[in-house]
């Protein structure tokens, strides 16, 4: 799960997070993020964990240091970098979902559906776009493929959700 340690102007944000959490977690569905009690991916932790769920958090020592770290998680990993986090969130995960987010949020996304065009894994890389958040990101995916830089047999690697239900059946169709 990748999302911004902010929780974002509109409320609606941190609404569908914690509802992403909650369904993830009633489906049985457990979550791998970054480890933060902050904004989004604290409402998604405390989401899953309330209704039962498992959640793995990925830390940077750097960031645990500033005191960061959700301290009621399953379990949780200190990682000497954002490079090691992210090798280490990818081994762990299933699927990659991002919800709105920042930089970071964008960083981890592109890296995984990049991952995922050259083959190196095969898991569903899901962009949930809550409220139309990514809706130029998703233009821009168009003209990628437009003007070719995206392959058209890569199209199907691109997955777009617009609420917890279509993202659970997204999970469901990739097995």
């Amino acid at each position: 799960m990748y999302c911004g340690s902010g929780l974002g102007k509109s409320p609606i944000f941190a609404e569908k997070a914690s509802e992403l959490g909650t369904s993830l977690a009633k489906n049985g569905h457990g979550v791998v993020y970054g480890g933060s009690k902050t904004g989004l991916m604290g409402k998604v932790a405390d989401a899953v964990l309330a209704a039962g769920g498992e959640v793995i958090g990925v830390m940077p020592t750097h960031l645990q240091k500033r005191e960061l770290a959700h301290a009621s998680l399953t379990e949780i990993h200190f990682v000497d970098s954002m490079h090691i986090r992210k090798a280490k969130m990818a081994e762990l995960a299933d699927a990659f979902i991002a919800l709105p987010g920042g930089a970071g949020t964008l960083d981890e996304y592109f890296e995984v559906f990049t991952w995922a065009q050259i083959g190196l894994h095969a898991k569903p890389v899901i962009l949930y776009n809550v409220h139309g958040f990514y809706d130029a990101l998703l233009q821009h995916f168009k003209i990628m493929l437009e003007e070719g830089f995206i392959r058209a047999e890569q199209k199907e690697l691109f997955c777009v959700a617009t609420s917890s239900e279509e993202i659970l059946s997204l999970l469901k169709k990739h097995g």
